[in-house]
């Protein structure tokens, strides 16, 4: 199990980037178990948040400095190479000396990067879930990642499901194990 946050981002970076390989050509089409995405629709959100990370995090940028210029579509011809490198970047940023302790300016307010890394690792964590289950891949996630995601999760749990862009969260079952407890609070079923 990944002992540091970075080692937490970058592990949650390489599951979804083996999701993102995973791809077959047809499937970029599919639906995924956020209704509203296709498979090429949430890989291109979670790269699209991959490449916010640099500007906010390494330049200093507020969100409305950086505007729409990562609005619509990220991924180009080549979704894949899109995605690592957008990976690939975000992580340098996050690992960069003072990074982690540097205040980032998000939209809903000033934010520690560290702050900022763990929520984007729950966020790749469950999305590699989302993409898992698009693309018809083994859909289980590293115990670990798990751990921490629902630590991250956990204190804002409940209100999500108010901003409109989750699910209300689900009743877990009795005994359910931690991946399931996970789905839930984000209004998944697994």
């Amino acid at each position: 199990m990944p002992e540091t946050l970075l080692e937490q981002h970058a592990a949650a970076l390489r599951l979804f980037g083996e999701r993102v390989r995973a791809v077959a050509a047809d499937q970029w089409g599919a639906p995924t178990p956020c209704t509203e995405w296709t498979v090429r629709d949430l890989v291109n959100h979670v790269t699209g948040e991959q490449l916010w990370i640099p500007p906010l995090v390494t330049d200093g940028s507020t969100v409305a400095e950086v505007g729409d210029r990562f609005a619509g579509d990220v991924l180009g011809e080549d979704p894949v190479a899109a995605w690592e490198q957008a990976a690939q970047t975000a992580h340098a940023a996050f690992a960069a000396p003072g990074a982690l302790e540097r205040t980032v300016q998000l939209s809903y307010g000033p934010t520690k990067g560290a702050a900022y890394c763990s929520e984007l690792t729950a966020d790749c964590v469950v999305h590699a879930w989302d993409l898992s289950r698009g693309i018809g891949a083994d859909d289980r996630l590293p115990d670990g990642l798990v751990e921490f995601s629902i630590k991250e999760v956990m204190p804002y749990a409940d209100g999500l499901a108010a901003s409109g862009m989750f699910a209300e969260p689900l009743e877990v079952p009795p005994g359910a194990d931690a991946q399931t407890r996970l789905l839930a609070l984000l209004g998944r079923k697994g």
